[in-house]
């Protein structure tokens, strides 16, 4: 198959859209399809056009036996609401006749758009459309009801922006997402089961896998000796309500074996170590390098997922793949019923009310107090990804999905979801 991705986020971005989005094309490429991607330049979580790369000018790559044209944006460093529109805008405007030129020019079999960001939908029906190709759109979060519920876009403009979602989401003869909620959710705002598709996010268990805590890399982050680590990893924005880890950091200030690592960067981080100013328990570290990311997930004893209130089955944490790959016990800020909440439980994980720092505070103590229980989690941490979050068998099951809308072949998916995600422990 010619296979056109058309997202903003892509490769060597280390985590989040263009993580998975770069693995997938690669992955693609490798079992022998044609694969190409529009795409910007690595900004992403820093807010920061990455060291070889232009926000300013096109630019195109083969990489991995994958041709990459980036296209320019505007990145702010300071990403505030009317700030994030027109990074956003930019970058629609930017690859809009590029990847028409790709679609009319290279006749792709299929035009696969990954969100966020929405705004790249209608550019992506266009091309499917001019180039003869079959349109698939991809979900890694339902971005207009996370907006809305979190705050992020003003209430006034609810109806147009759900008018405009049905509208479009209604026109892909493929949508696919990362949890069996967020396909219900998808599913009633219109879409028939039968253009549904689960793609969740992967690990490779072979890459990520419990091993010995590495000395050299906890001397490098200056991390004291002898103590638990509890590591959260990854992007600090604004939806992730990091503020809570450092609450219960201050709730933990007088536990002398518990130490906090925050390893990430994003829009937040600067407010956070601010924040942070005082707590001798809290340390900040950059991303590590992908050769040294299962290094750093085994150093942990404890791996913290924390969500806001509200951002409940409208978005599934990537990271959670990668904690349960290394053996992680995890502490997860999730309400009862939601998905998140049943799969870390499935995964012998400790789940805790979000919001709630005391509660987050005692379930750590409870970790760290506990070696054995420590050591239950880890397997059946491991023993879930395995069976349930391996690349190879996820990559396959998409790949025959998209082998199938090619040949007009409707897919059937259960009335609901909700049961997919119940795997007895």
């Amino acid at each position: 198959m010619r296979i056109l991705i058309y997202g903003l986020n892509y490769a060597p971005e280390l985590t989040g859209i263009g993580k998975y989005s770069g693995e997938m094309a690669e992955w693609l490429a490798a079992e022998g399809h044609e694969v190409r991607v529009v795409t910007a330049p690595m900004y992403y979580p820093a807010w920061r056009i990455g060291a070889g790369f232009s926000g300013t000018t096109y630019a195109s790559e083969l990489r991995s036996d994958v041709k990459v044209i980036r296209c320019p944006l505007y990145v702010p460093q300071r990403p505030s609401g009317a700030r994030r529109m027109l990074h956003l805008f930019s970058w629609a405007a930017s690859s809009l006749p590029v990847v028409l030129w790709q679609a009319l020019r290279w006749r792709p079999d299929v035009v696969l758009t990954v969100a966020p960001t929405f705004f790249c939908a209608p550019a992506a029906l266009a091309a499917a459309r001019i180039g003869g190709a079959q349109s698939w759109l991809h979900l890694q979060d339902l971005e207009i009801d996370a907006a809305f519920e979190l705050g992020l876009l003003p209430e006034k403009l609810k109806r147009l922006a759900y008018t405009l979602e049905h509208k479009l989401l209604r026109c892909f003869g493929r949508i696919s997402t990362i949890s069996s909620r967020m396909l219900d959710k998808i599913h009633y705002k219109g879409v028939p089961r039968s253009r549904l598709s689960l793609f969740r996010n992967w690990v490779d268990t072979t890459s990520i896998f419990p091993s010995k805590p590495s000395a050299c890399l906890r001397e490098k982050l200056g991390l004291p000796e002898n103590k638990i680590i509890a590591l959260y990893s990854g992007n600090m924005g604004e939806k992730q309500g990091l503020e809570i880890i450092l609450d219960a950091a201050r709730e933990l200030s007088a536990e002398p074996r518990i130490h906090f690592l925050l390893c990430g960067d994003g829009a937040a981080r600067e407010r956070l170590v601010s924040q942070a100013e005082g707590l001798a328990n809290v340390s900040f570290a950059p991303l590590q390098p992908l050769d040294r990311l299962n290094d750093l997930m085994n150093l942990a004893q404890i791996h913290l997922l924390v969500q806001r209130p509200g951002a409940a089955d409208l978005v599934m944490p990537s990271k959670l793949a990668t904690i349960l790959a290394c053996g992680g016990p995890v502490v997860a800020t999730a309400a009862p019923g939601t998905e998140l909440s049943q799969v870390v439980m499935d995964a012998a994980g400790v789940l805790c009310p979000p919001g709630d720092s005391r509660q987050l505070a005692a379930c750590i103590r409870q970790l760290a107090e506990d070696p054995s229980l420590r050591g239950r989690i880890s397997a059946q941490a491991r023993q879930y990804a395995e069976k349930h979050l391996g690349k190879e068998q996820i990559m396959k099951a998409f790949e025959a999905d998209m082998s199938s809308l090619c040949r007009g072949v409707a897919l059937y998916v259960p009335e609901s979801a909700e049961s997919a995600v119940r795997v007895k422990s």
